[in-house]
């Protein structure tokens, strides 16, 4: 007669012997898939060329430097690294603001209906810009300068001083910007002019990236997210500013969660509306689940593991549905026809609905970091696939998954890279990082 000691033991046993085994069988899985060297290698090729977002874009830009800083640091001298950063402190407004990105000055040519650029004594090269409508500008710089510092150990950039102001003081600056100019008090949490879940394309002009009369102003979950997470990046840098800036950030989360959660869908809504919708009367917003500001609120801890998981789930649906290549599909169902005068934002088109690695990777990177680590892997294969097929990391995909806009788009090459770094360490897998 067995024993209920007997039965828990051999219970036990199979349990761990069924897991190390498929572990061993995911192991082998990704030890030979032929897309992981090419990624890898192509992704290095790629980053060797320049730090401007791609092949169809001039500047520098710090929300696409953010995401492929770490893979920059593989193959350039962390003095580089640096220099870039310090081109956005030295560009940084009067009110703590920082620029899109900066562009030589002899490449800034005035067009109508163009960028008025922005100049800086302090930085003489370049001329700057910024898509006022969005509100990541300066989390990103932060999150940036925290990656340097990871991949170098130089803790002497925030000493280093720009105008008298060190780059430390200069990041305080840049979070009191988001405080003192992007702050609403009703609800607690920051906002922006209202786009495509993390776009910067608003619905109410013909380019739509500059605030308007016309800007229907409003609070997302991207935006918050980037500003919680960017809070989490500067306390670790600076442990004396924690007392400052961690109730900030316990009050973003709490008014996130309080706000911006549906708990009944499971989902995030995409638009607290502080002056009416742009969209027409009767059209149900929230329908629409926003992938990308998902992913990133992931990454803030604003979701519990159930949660997360449930998101997937949801993503994984909502592919299906829309029959696109990847969860890195911006949103489902996308925006109708003409709800945006920008042509470009058509339903499944640019930031409407298209699929772009860029945040579907950062996905990848989350649910490897929870755990979920054959999930990531069966997930990130698609996103692998196309970049080998189509031989480049393409800005973004169509519905039908055929790459469209820039042919190196280093922020993809960036997600993609540390998302397989990432997948490779959770198996064992050792690697050059």
């Amino acid at each position: 007669m067995k024993t209920l000691f007997t039965v828990i033991f051999f219970t036990t046993l199979f349990i761990s012997c069924s897991t190390t085994s498929e572990n061993k069988e995911l192991k082998d899985k990704i030890l030979n898939d032929p897309n992981i060297p090419f990624i890898k290698s192509k992704a290095l090729e790629v980053v060797k060329t320049g730090f401007n977002a791609g092949d169809g874009y001039g500047e520098v830009w710090i929300r696409d430097y953010n995401t492929f800083i770490e893979l920059s640091g593989k193959v350039y001298d962390r003095n580089i690294l640096k220099e870039n950063l310090l081109v956005f402190f030295r560009m940084q407004g009067e009110d703590g603001n920082i620029i899109d990105g900066f562009i030589p000055k002899e490449k800034a040519v005035k067009t109508e209906g163009g960028y008025d650029y922005i100049f800086s004594d302090l930085e003489p090269r370049y001329a700057g810009h910024k898509n006022t409508v969005e509100t990541d500008q300066e989390s990103s710089l932060i999150q940036a300068v925290y990656k340097y510092i990871s991949i170098t150990g130089d803790k002497e950039i925030l000493n280093e001083e720009v105008n008298g102001i060190t780059i430390g003081e200069r990041m305080e600056r840049a979070l009191l910007f988001l405080m003192n100019h992007r702050f609403n008090d009703q609800y607690g949490l920051i906002w922006g002019a209202t786009t495509a879940d993390w776009g910067d394309v608003q619905p109410e002009h013909d380019w739509g990236v500059f605030l308007t009369d016309d800007t229907h102003y409003s609070i997302d979950i991207y935006d918050n997210a980037m500003f919680i997470i960017a809070i989490s990046c500067f306390t670790e840098m600076a442990p004396m500013m924690e007392s400052r800036w961690k109730p900030v950030r316990d009050s973003l989360s709490a008014n996130t969660r309080k706000h911006l959660w549906d708990n009944e869908k499971k989902k995030f809504i995409p638009h607290i509306y502080l002056n009416g919708s742009p969209f027409p009367e009767g059209f149900d917003e929230n329908q629409i689940f926003y992938h990308g500001g998902t992913a990133v609120a992931i990454e803030a801890g604003l979701l519990s593991p159930e949660e997360i998981k449930e998101s997937l789930d949801k993503m994984v649906e909502n592919v299906k549905a829309s029959g696109a290549g990847s969860i890195g599909l911006t949103m489902y169902p996308p925006y109708p026809e003409g709800y945006f005068k920008n042509k470009g934002m058509y339903p499944y088109g640019y930031q409407n609905g298209g699929d772009w690695t860029w945040f579907g990777g950062r996905m990848i990177q989350q649910l490897i970091r929870y755990g979920m680590i054959s999930e990531a892997y069966e997930h990130l294969t698609p996103m692998l696939k196309r970049v080998k097929d189509n031989n480049g990391f393409f800005e973004w995909y169509t519905v039908e998954n055929k790459p469209e806009g820039s042919g190196t788009f280093r922020g993809e090459a960036g997600v993609l890279y540390k998302a397989v770094t990432m997948l490779e360490d959770a198996v064992g897998i050792e690697s050059e990082k």
